[in-house]
């Protein structure tokens, strides 16, 4: 935005601190002047013919004082506003650092606690959040791309492949072709309900995630007894505030990756739901092979899969938790991770009953 150029704020300190120094100088002439009007009152009679003269003595005198002062407000001031805005300058820097894309530099304002320490505390804040999540975004779109291109070079090479076979087979090329896009697709409309629940674009309306649970079991049912995965389905009513939509995609996808991450024979998946203070709870818990904790803390990140083995051709695309934990905190809740003491995940959310 372009503004006028004006006085800077150093040189409106200056003036306003010689100012006061002026107007403090001049009341205490003043003062000095009636104590010498009254003086009578304290045993000094000053006759009228002296009255002219005390004046011709007092006035000179007053004037070099005022011009003292004057002096001493602009350079006592100039010093005190220098010293006094030092902080905001490093801030000012930094900000302009910021604003080119420089993201790493820090102010590290020392000295006590005070208004622009705690304002240089918070900007620090700010850009070390904002650096991660530039951070993030770069490593999102570097994967994105990559998840992205492989069914794209899958299907180049088949369509390759269906120009070069002289014996056609037609058929088999075409299912796998369809597979390969199936994917792709399955990918884009997960990046586009991740975009989604980022930016908040829903409505919110009561939900009672009990029913949502029973919904995403149901649908995933018949890839659970396909697979051997035995679903149990508890809890009570638990209210949450928030898109019907996004909360159902969030609770198919927990229960989905529990089914998929599980044991290969005799697998289970408990989905329970609760009211607790603070909010209504969803849990979906799993058995399947032990984790390590510092891997458990990794899943939510966009195209992170906790273990290379999984069940049947039904692998996702590397968003599911990423998709949970970006509607959960869309929705203001929590979600917790927590691998099982015999193996598989605990995986809690925690939503606002509004």
């Amino acid at each position: 935005m372009d503004r006028a150029p004006g006085l800077g704020v150093r040189l409106k300190f200056t003036l306003s601190y010689a100012g006061f120094v002026m107007l403090a100088g001049a009341f205490l002439l003043l003062v000095v002047w009636a104590f010498l009007e009254r003086a009578r009152h304290v045993g000094l009679v000053f006759l009228p013919s002296y009255r002219l003269a005390v004046l011709r003595e007092f006035a000179p005198i007053g004037v070099l004082v005022l011009a003292f002062l004057l002096a001493f407000g602009l350079l006592g001031g100039w010093f005190l506003a220098g010293r006094m805005l030092a902080p905001l300058n490093r801030i000012t820097e930094a900000t302009r650092l910021a604003a080119t894309g420089s993201l790493a530099h820090r102010i590290e304002l020392p000295g006590r606690r005070d208004e622009f320490r705690e304002l240089a505390d918070a900007f620090d804040t700010m850009l070390a959040r904002l650096q991660a999540h530039v951070a993030e975004q770069r490593r999102f779109a570097a994967n994105a791309s990559h998840e992205l291109r492989t069914p794209l070079a899958v299907s180049k090479s088949i369509l390759d492949l269906a120009r070069t076979d002289p014996e056609r087979r037609t058929g088999e090329l075409i299912d796998r072709l369809h597979a390969v896009n199936t994917r792709a697709i399955d990918l884009t409309e997960a990046l586009l309900l991740l975009t989604r629940a980022e930016q908040r674009t829903f409505d919110r309306e009561r939900v009672d995630l009990s029913l949502l649970a029973e919904e995403a079991t149901e649908t995933l049912l018949p890839l659970a007894e396909k697979h051997g995965v035995a679903i149990r389905t508890s809890g009570e009513f638990a209210p949450a505030l928030g898109s019907p939509a996004l909360l159902l995609q969030l609770t198919t996808n927990l229960v989905h990756n529990a089914i998929v991450h599980n044991l290969a024979e005799g697998g289970t998946v408990a989905v329970a739901t609760a009211v607790r203070p603070g909010g209504a709870v969803l849990t979906v818990e799993n058995t399947g092979e032990r984790l390590d904790p510092r891997l458990v803390s990794t899943l939510t990140e966009p195209f992170r899969r906790g273990t290379d083995r999984i069940l049947g051709d039904h692998a996702g695309v590397g968003l599911g938790l990423a998709i949970v934990k970006s509607i959960a905190e869309a929705h203001d809740g929590e979600l917790t991770i927590a691998p099982g003491p015999a193996g598989g995940l605990r995986v809690t959310v925690r939503l606002p009953t509004g």
